[in-house]
């Protein structure tokens, strides 16, 4: 796949991110249940990926891959997952999409730096050298900006 969609597919995603709060907080006020927003939204993600596999095995017809020893920090990659809507559901309409976004995005980038620099959890290692530094430093300043004002 050309480099130019996957970054497209990354901007989607953001923006997906950026959206995604506001629904899962709006859910979860109306409803007046956080915890049943919070299922639904899992059981939605459920089973819209079961679509995928669906679609994926139709056109790629080839037999399941064998098995492979999984390090035990691969497993639970959900949980967290379901951190980030917790928080969506509590945490993002007190703060605004802005702050929110900006302190998970940031936070994101900046522990995927450290991430990358040492080579953690499956990551290829990418040191971290002063531009990516600064960058992380600037996106920090960003967010305290838009934080405050």
């Amino acid at each position: 796949m050309p480099k130019w969609i996957v970054y497209g597919l990354a901007l989607l995603a953001g923006v997906a991110n950026a959206i995604e709060p506001g629904q899962n907080a709006t859910l979860a006020k109306v409803t007046g249940q956080p915890m049943l927003a919070g299922l639904f939204c899992f059981a939605l993600s459920v089973a819209c990926f079961l679509g995928a596999v669906v679609v994926v095995r139709l056109l790629d017809r080839q037999a399941a891959e064998a098995a492979t020893p999984v390090p035990w920090w691969a497993w639970p990659g959900g949980i967290l997952g379901a951190g980030v809507v917790l928080a969506q559901l509590y945490i993002s309409e007190q703060i605004g999409a802005a702050a929110f976004l900006g302190c998970v995005i940031t936070a994101g980038v900046v522990g995927s730096i450290a991430l990358d620099h040492y080579g953690l959890v499956g990551f290829d290692r990418h040191r971290a050298g002063r531009w990516r530094i600064l960058g992380g430093v600037l996106m920090v300043a960003g967010v305290a900006l838009v934080a405050v004002f």
